[in-house]
């Protein structure tokens, strides 16, 4: 049990509400650290879509979070360029990363014909093994600051793939929020961190090395138990020298077992 256990995530309090009720739930204090933050593109990368969509005419659109459906139909400011937008998506066949994004795809009208076992890049490689869909084009909208894995994976299983930055991200500027974790944090008070993503990882980083040498920092996330979401976050977590466990299903409520089996162990 997490009773009377402080667990902080790298979320937005807006982003964190299913990690706030299951902590609540289990009589546990959690703390959001609002990390980072989207640096939009405008409304351009609707155009950019779908003059991308015009020209290679691909096969599959795969969304790899909800965000990136949200910015991007968000985008479409004008009624008639986002009827262009549903209708584009919907002209191929949509693969979605996990249920949030599907239920995101679903409510701008857009159904999703596969979701992986595993949410994850590897879950979407094992989806398109499976549909045999070698010489295929796929479009991917997508962070900026995401890895190259999931394009090479899929050059390498015989795709076409284009990729289409949607937005950057930078380090949440606005760290009055942080301020009772920062307190915390110090009097070793914290009992535990989630880390949901590998940019995440990094603008954490950036934000607490502002009140604490590199140094500190490390030997007070060594008494920490540090649970990465997925296998992406916890090598960037390695490339801090900080010690993880990766969570067996990669969103938060598998991230939330994985952190209360810990305390249970």
């Amino acid at each position: 049990m997490l009773q009377g256990k402080t667990i902080a995530i790298t979320r937005s309090k807006d982003d964190s509400q299913e990690f706030i009720e299951l902590m609540t739930k289990d009589g546990a204090k959690p703390l959001t650290l609002p990390t980072i933050e989207i640096v939009s593109k405008g409304t351009k990368i609707v155009e950019e879509f779908l003059n991308h969509l015009k020209l290679e005419n691909p096969d599959y659109s795969v969304f790899m979070s909800s965000k990136a459906v949200k910015l991007l139909f968000d985008s479409a400011k004008e009624i008639s360029k986002l009827q262009q937008l549903q209708l584009a998506v919907a002209n191929t066949i949509v693969v979605a990363v996990g249920p949030k994004t599907k239920a995101a795809l679903e409510n701008e009208g857009i159904k999703v014909s596969y979701m992986p076992k595993r949410f994850s890049s590897v879950g979407i490689g094992e989806v398109f093994t499976k549909l045999n869909a070698v010489g295929k084009k796929v479009i991917i909208p997508r962070s900026g600051a995401s890895t190259p894995f999931l394009k090479n994976l899929l050059e390498k299983i015989g795709l076409k793939v284009t990729e289409i930055h949607l937005y950057d991200v930078c380090a949440f500027r606005d760290t009055t929020q942080w301020n009772e974790f920062r307190k915390l944090f110090s009097e070793l008070k914290i009992d535990g961190i989630i880390f949901t993503s590998a940019s995440s990882v990094r603008a954490f980083f950036e934000i607490m090395q502002k009140d604490h040498q590199e140094k500190d920092l490390l030997t007070n996330l060594q008494k920490i138990n540090v649970v990465a979401i997925g296998p992406f976050t916890t090598v960037e977590l390695k490339k801090f020298n900080v010690e993880n466990i990766t969570a067996q299903v990669h969103t938060v409520p598998g991230a939330f077992d994985t952190i209360k089996n810990i305390f249970v162990s």
